[in-house]
Formats: structure tokens, sequence, C-alpha cells
């Protein structure tokens, strides 16, 4: 199964996630997609299987991906202070792929309501618990 984590700026959210699936040991390989190169090589220190920047490696990933995950601006242009591109957030939400997305109400101008108010370390953990479900659904592509 393909995961791919997509965020930006520091890259802290995406490498605490690469992080936790890696530890995690679900059968997955990690595609770290970054907005910037400090995003890419953060979750490429956390144990991403390989990384890339820019706007058209989402653009690619999103239509290969079994699963993308990252923070909820991901599905708006201009979000994650402007390192979203409206093409990135159209390649997210058209992708056929099972989105796991994690609801920061900051920096992309979006408050999820309903929603509990979790610490970073705790949404990262409650992603895990979900992708372990569709992990073992997919067939392994390591």
């Amino acid at each position: 199964m393909k995961l791919v984590i997509i965020d930006g700026q520091s890259g802290r959210m995406g490498a605490l996630l690469a992080e936790r699936i890696k530890a995690a040991k679900l059968p997955c390989e990690v595609l770290a997609v970054g907005t910037n190169a400090i995003a890419t090589a953060a979750m490429m220190k956390a144990g991403a299987d390989q990384g890339s920047t820019g706007e058209n490696p989402v653009l690619v990933a999103c239509r290969t991906a079994d699963v993308i995950a990252g923070p909820i601006g991901i599905l708006s242009a201009d979000a994650l202070l402007g390192e979203i591109t409206p093409a990135m957030a159209v390649a997210v939400g058209q992708s056929p792929a099972k989105k796991l997305l994690l609801p920061v109400n900051r920096n992309c101008g979006h408050t999820v309501v309903g929603v509990r108010d979790l610490t970073l370390s705790q949404l990262a953990d409650e992603l895990v618990e979900q992708l372990r479900p569709l992990c073992q659904e997919a067939p392994v592509t390591l």
C-alpha cells in the first residue's frame, strides 16, 4: 500500500506522522511530499521511504496513492500560509485515495466544528489507528 504524506512549512506534522507510522510497523510504503524542501527533509529524517518536493510531485503522488495523510488544509487552495496551490488542493480532493486528514485549526482559515481539541501527538496516534485496518485490507507493495 502506498501512503502519501503531504505537509508544508516546517514539516513537523508530516515528520510526526512518518515517525509514528514507521514505529507501528505498518506494511505500507511512506512517500513524503513536502511543499518545500524543509518539510520534505523533516519527513525523510523521520523515516519516510521516499521524498519529493513541490507542486508537481503532489499532483503525481495523488494519482497513485492508496491513502493520503496530512493537515486538513491540503484540501484548500492557499492554505498552510499559501503553500498549497489550487492545483495541489484539486489533486488531493479528486484523488481516489482514502484521505486521513488532521483537523488542525491554524494556518488554513478553517475550523472543524464538533472535533475534539487534541494535541498533535494525539492526532498522530489516532491517524495510525485509522491507518492500521487500511494497511491490512491492501496488498503489500514495499
